[in-house]
């Protein structure tokens, strides 16, 4: 495997030999850390990593396979207090030159999602980045951490409840007001 501080950030496609497999192991300097945490907007960001082997498919297309580490914090959605997540993940991409590209505003995702364009370099910084973000806990919760019910309206007047955004909560409280009798 490739020294963890020789692995360049970005991988020149030329440059890549479309006869062998090419190991990397990249693991982020303090100042490149430091910059994905706040890029991710997160409390704490510690040993991120990505590394496995990029291999060449047919004639131009590339095959990445890897394994994403890191361990993350983040602010409990409920306290706020810091809770810890270690992500250990694997992750395919497949660059591709006969990559088609929708080129409208509004299309429908592909089936596989792990199809990218091959441009001249592939980012290993830009796909550690994006992997960690799609891997984070959507809603992370402290241990203990109880819901929290927060009702907010206008001074003197009543707060609306979950129980009052129901669809049909006002048909059976006018119902109820009328005496009507059940059907």
């Amino acid at each position: 495997m490739t020294n963890p501080k020789t692995t360049p950030r970005q991988l020149r496609v030329a440059d890549l030999s479309a006869a062998r497999e090419h190991a990397f192991d990249l693991r982020l300097t303090a100042p490149e850390t430091e910059a994905m945490r706040d890029a991710l907007d997160l409390l704490d960001l510690r040993k991120p990593r990505l590394a496995g082997t990029l291999r060449p498919v047919g004639k131009s297309d590339w095959q990445l396979d890897a394994q994403i580490g890191a361990t993350v914090v983040q602010p409990c959605v409920a306290t706020l207090e810091p809770v810890t997540t270690r992500i250990d993940s694997d992750l395919r991409r497949l660059f591709t030159k006969q990559y088609d590209d929708p080129g409208e505003e509004e299309v429908e995702m592909p089936e596989d999602d792990s199809v990218e364009p091959l441009g001249t370099e592939i980012d290993l910084l830009a796909i550690l980045t994006e992997a960690l973000s799609l891997a984070l806990p959507l809603y992370p919760r402290a241990d203990g951490a109880e819901d929290v019910t927060i009702q907010v309206t206008e001074p003197g007047k009543k707060a609306m409840t979950d129980e009052d955004a129901r669809p049909f909560a006002s048909l059976a409280a006018l119902k109820d007001k009328l005496g009507t009798p059940e059907s």
